[in-house]
């Protein structure tokens, strides 16, 4: 499979999606429910109320909707990544690391504020890549820090993110004050409009929606199947980090920018797992993007192809067996 996925053959998006169907059809043997967290905000409760008349409680259709979620992260992770040159040659790799990675913990694999954030997490990448060069700068800096500032209305510990816009404007621009000011309101401004929205039809509780930021350590592992899921999320990162390291000498200026913002991506989203302690592993997901990179790094770099072929399969039979045993 990784000497498919590290060509770019149009054929290979139908292969990714059996790939995907393989490890994800667990979700379709159960009744999955939708996850219901404390720190779920408006957005996202919005969204259950809305779906709950035609899809219940639970069922058929919030399973699909993770699928459908999970694969298009996928696609879209793997399109930006061959779009930013994150490797020298386009190709699948991230796809397949990103249905990987999040078949290692089964949770992830729940319909969940999560999912939807990580969906437009990846947006917000993009997004921030493209402020290195862009000839309108306020404009792609405002219309990513809306987008950025929509994540807290659907998941609060979100609120975090604030420390990912900073860092990106300060490794992508020159300091510009106007632009610093741009990004406040457009990280704002979601909250802005939704007060109105709130004050005009008399149900305004800002209190609700303020983020509650409190710091805790980590969740230790309840079982061996999340113990090992873990260390097979670690190591190959690990492995990833060292190739690109290896390589970064041989990389553009623009692409380098690119992996520091792939860290900066995972800082944040460690800072989230101190940020919400939770009763599960949910929040770990939005690591997902820079553990992806690294992932896909490892499959892709070296040059005996031997050691990543059996660290795929390694990876995917435990996945299949967490999922469908665990």
């Amino acid at each position: 499979m990784v000497g498919i996925f590290r060509q770019k053959n149009p054929g290979n998006a139908m292969i990714l999606l059996i790939y995907g169907l393989i490890l994800k059809f667990p979700l379709f043997l159960h009744r999955p429910a939708p996850l219901r967290q404390l720190e779920d905000n408006y957005l996202y409760k919005l969204i259950l109320d809305g779906l709950r008349p035609f899809a219940g409680e639970s069922g058929f259709v919030y399973g699909l909707l993770a699928f459908l979620l999970l694969y298009l992260q996928a696609n879209l992770l793997n399109r930006v990544a061959n779009s930013i040159k994150l490797f020298p040659k386009p190709n699948f790799l991230v796809g397949m690391s990103f249905l990987l990675v999040s078949s290692l913990l089964p949770e992830w694999n729940q319909f969940s504020s999560t999912l939807i954030v990580n969906f437009l997490l990846i947006w917000i990448f993009y997004g921030i890549t493209t402020w290195y060069n862009s000839p309108r700068p306020l404009s792609a800096i405002f219309n990513t820090c809306l987008l950025l500032g929509v994540l807290p209305l659907f998941y609060s510990p979100c609120v975090a993110y604030i420390v990912l816009l900073i860092l990106a404007i300060i490794i992508t621009r020159p300091l510009r004050v106007g632009e610093w000011v741009v990004a406040a309101v457009g990280f704002l401004a979601p909250y802005y409009f939704l007060f109105i929205i709130l004050y005009l039809a008399n149900n305004l509780r800002p209190y609700d929606l303020v983020p509650k930021v409190s710091f805790h350590l980590p969740r230790l592992p309840a079982s061996l199947w999340i113990t090992f899921g873990i260390l097979l999320l670690v190591v190959p990162f690990l492995i990833g980090g060292w190739f690109v390291q290896d390589n970064l000498n041989k990389m553009l200026i623009q692409v380098r920018k690119c992996w520091s913002l792939v860290l900066v991506v995972l800082l944040v989203g460690l800072l989230i797992i101190l940020v919400n302690p939770g009763d599960n592993y949910q929040h770990w997901f939005l690591s997902s993007i820079p553990l992806t990179s690294f992932h896909a790094a490892t499959y892709y770099y070296p040059q005996k192809r031997t050691f990543p072929l059996v660290l795929h399969w390694v990876i995917f039979a435990f996945a299949i067996a967490a999922n469908y045993f665990g």
